[in-house]
This record gives C-alpha cells, sequence and structure tokens, in this order.
C-alpha cells in the first residue's frame, strides 16, 4: 500500500511515546468531491489556554485560504477540544494541509508543549450539509 502525499504532510504518532510529532492521519484520502477534516485535541492539563490560543492562530491562516469554508473549533470539556472544516475538493483540503494552520501543527516542539498526544485529524468525505444558519422571520 502507498501514501498518498497528503499523508507526507503530517508526521504520523507513536502513542507509546512521551512526546509525539504532532499529528496523526487517519482515514483514506477519498475520491474527488467535497472533503472535510474533523480533528480531536487534548490539552496536557493546565495548557488549555494555550491550546485555546492555538486554535485562533489557526483560525486566524483559514480566514486567508479561499478554500477553506465553513470552519469551527469546539470545546468537549476543559481538557477535549476539536475542529471541524470543510474544503470544495482535494486540492482546498491539501492547500490547506500546506498552509499556515498546517504549519502550526508542524510545530513539534509547540505540540509536543501543550498537546497530551498528536492530534488525531481524520479525513473525511462531505455526503451532505447546510451550509449557513437560517433565519426566522420576525412577526
Amino acid at each position: 500500500m502507498t501514501q498518498d502525499p497528503a499523508s507526507q504532510s503530517f508526521p504520523t504518532s507513536h502513542p507509546s511515546r512521551a512526546t509525539h510529532p504532532g499529528v496523526q492521519v487517519l482515514g483514506e484520502q477519498g475520491l474527488e468531491g467535497r472533503k472535510a477534516f474533523f480533528i480531536q485535541i487534548e490539552a496536557r492539563p493546565g495548557q488549555e489556554e494555550a491550546v485555546v490560543q492555538m486554535l485562533q492562530d489557526i483560525r486566524a491562516c483559514v480566514e486567508n485560504e479561499p478554500a477553506t469554508g465553513p470552519w469551527f473549533a469546539v470545546r468537549f470539556s476543559r481538557t477535549s477540544f476539536g475542529i471541524f472544516e470543510a474544503f470544495p475538493d482535494l486540492a482546498g483540503r491539501q492547500a490547506h494541509v500546506q498552509g499556515g494552520g498546517g504549519d502550526i501543527f508542524r510545530d513539534v516542539a509547540r505540540m509536543n508543549a501543550i498537546l497530551a498526544d498528536a492530534a488525531k485529524v481524520h479525513r473525511a468525505d462531505v455526503l451532505m450539509s447546510k451550509d449557513h444558519f437560517s433565519h426566522r422571520r420576525e412577526d
């Protein structure tokens, strides 16, 4: 089995190590069509605000990426966070990986300092979406 170029853009994780290489990419690249990443992030205890800052830094990068569509950073608990981001196609997702957000994840020293384990980047195909908020009409 050969690796596709996107899997080589992020290092792979070895969970048994005390430190980690920042990112573990999961899932297949998939065929052409709309794409997404769902990223699971677990902060080291006491590093939660540093993770929030990292998310702010990533958001600043995606603001200037024409092929990054809906982007959400979420918090599940005190130390558990996530990112969901969507792209129109494979090229858009790859451009994102090679951009500023990808640079942040490739900063292994920063990731080792603030994350309990490698961020788990799940590749996904977008099957359906509702890309905007509906507004109720005020009567």
